[in-house]
């Protein structure tokens, strides 16, 4: 087992340092992984899937296809966080099969793009939707302008939104974990209401779900077998994005109750419902129009509302919306700080990042460092590029932890695990034969992502170098600090 700095060194001071604390239950662990997959992009990508399957039987089953794949890596994962109950999840399974400087490139990926710059779209894709409600808390309101930084005040409330989440979990767990429960259970019932109205008593056709044959127009003889798979790798792109945020559970698994056996839960049970939810709400956009009208809209519920109800519903789709983005940004502000706490624990980040506040039991610096980048990235406007170019490489750490329990098995197979990878090892190498496919297709087809994504999870090598040598610098000097102290046979 890979022993970090911190647990080398802190033995002397176990009795007295403050610890995290176990306090999220199942219950909360399922909805922390539901808030945090469904925020933004189901109501928003539905027109990419329409474009790149014309048909729809394949619109509805890439969203299947997408949730089981997904599910076969959740199986993976579960049995690593059976293996593992620590917090940091992701980024300690890849230490452990690894090695440091792997886990430390996926760590630094998630605080640099991946965790800031998705808390930063939530927050302003929340006052966005709100200000199609709320006119002064909008894009139109310039406030300032610096250079290429445009400041609205949809901007401002982003950034109030951000501190507000991120004061809430600095003052305890539990009351982030209250915040962001009545944000899913908000959105939870509008989604609900949107699916049940819409399908009962909504102005839509349900001859829009006439399937063709997959050899008739829009299927394989039209498309021919090379594009057609290649229109689903495409669509799988905003499928997977829209998946993405399961792994979120095994961030704070180190503060889950009974972690080895409630994050296992969480993970399936979590992923099921989120894959019910999205086969819903795209039935229900394909309810309200056909394809041909579906791949027009960005902005598909908004589009799908005002079919099915009223112009006025669009408004009412605006907040779903922006609750929904709310509470996928709480969410993501909870988790995402333990993986740079672990880090720091390491040795090999931020080393205030490791402390953890002795009245509230929070990784406060952590979460307030995450703050502040989300801030920066909020103001730039840059997190959705950012987060494109990265997408590839999120999609690579999955695969290659998917790959991690076969080398675990491997290494330390007498490890004791609560649960063992349903499937194996069938399930989990079929995600890794898709996940690569997935990769090589989109370093086919979108070469300058994959390129761009590369580079810049590659630029945190010099930071590891510096936190690396600085940290064993600190551990040389304590070991030598503790080798003059003098003993009691000195002293006598």
């Amino acid at each position: 087992m890979y022993q970090t700095v911190s647990e080398t060194v802190a033995a002397s001071k176990a009795n007295t340092s403050p610890t995290l604390l176990r306090g999220l239950s199942l219950l909360d662990s399922v909805l922390l992984l539901v808030s945090g997959v469904i925020g933004s992009s189901v109501f928003l990508t539905a027109n990419v899937t329409a474009s790149s399957l014309p048909n729809p039987v394949l619109f509805l089953l890439v969203w299947v296809f997408g949730g089981l794949i997904s599910l076969f890596a959740c199986f993976a994962f579960a049995e690593l966080g059976s293996m593992f109950p620590q917090s940091g999840g992701q980024y300690v399974y890849l230490r452990e099969a690894y090695g440091p400087l792997p886990a430390f490139l996926y760590g630094w990926m998630i605080f640099a793009v991946s965790n800031g710059g998705t808390i930063a779209a939530l927050a302003v894709a929340s006052a966005t939707y709100l200000g199609k409600v709320i006119p002064t808390v909008s894009q139109e309101h310039v406030v300032f302008t610096v250079g290429w930084i445009v400041l609205t005040r949809a901007h401002i409330f982003a950034l109030m939104s951000i501190g507000f989440v991120t004061f809430v979990n600095v003052a305890g767990l539990r009351r982030g974990a209250i915040l962001q429960n009545i944000a899913t259970w908000a959105k939870f019932l509008a989604m609900a209401a949107f699916v049940l109205l819409g399908l009962t008593i909504g102005k839509g056709d349900w001859h829009h779900f006439a399937a063709r044959k997959l050899w008739d127009t829009g299927g394989l003889t039209t498309m021919g077998v090379g594009p057609l798979l290649s229109g689903v790798g495409i669509a799988l792109i905003a499928v997977f994005w829209a998946y993405d945020g399961w792994v979120y559970i095994t961030w704070v698994g180190g503060e889950v109750k009974d972690s080895s056996r409630t994050v296992p839960r969480a993970l399936v049970l979590g992923l099921l419902i989120v894959m019910g939810t999205y086969v819903a709400l795209n039935a229900t956009y394909l309810y309200a129009m056909p394809l041909s009208e579906i791949a027009k809209h960005d902005t598909i519920a908004q589009a799908a509302a005002v079919v099915l109800f009223s112009p006025r519903a669009a408004v009412l789709l605006s907040v779903m919306i922006a609750l929904s983005s709310f509470g996928a940004m709480a969410s993501c502000v909870m988790s995402g700080s333990r993986v740079y706490f672990a880090m720091a624990r390491d040795g090999v980040f931020f080393h205030r990042m490791a402390e953890i506040h002795p009245k509230w039991r929070t990784p406060a610096f952590s979460l307030i460092g995450q703050g502040i980048w989300a801030g920066v990235l909020a103001i730039s406007g840059r997190y959705d590029q950012l987060y494109t170019y990265v997408m590839f490489m999120m999609v690579l750490s999955y695969t290659l932890t998917v790959v991690a329990l076969f080398v675990l098995r491997l290494k330390r197979p007498g490890l004791a695990r609560s649960y063992r990878c349903t499937g194996y090892p069938w399930l989990p190498a079929i995600y890794v034969i898709v996940g690569t496919a997935w990769t090589l297709n989109t370093i086919r087809t979108r070469p300058l992502e994959a390129v761009t994504g590369s580079f810049i999870v590659l630029l945190g090598i010099p930071g590891y170098l510096y936190w690396k040598r600085a940290s064993q610098t600190a551990l040389a000097g304590r070991t030598a600090s503790a080798q003059l102290e003098p003993t009691d046979t000195d002293q006598q």
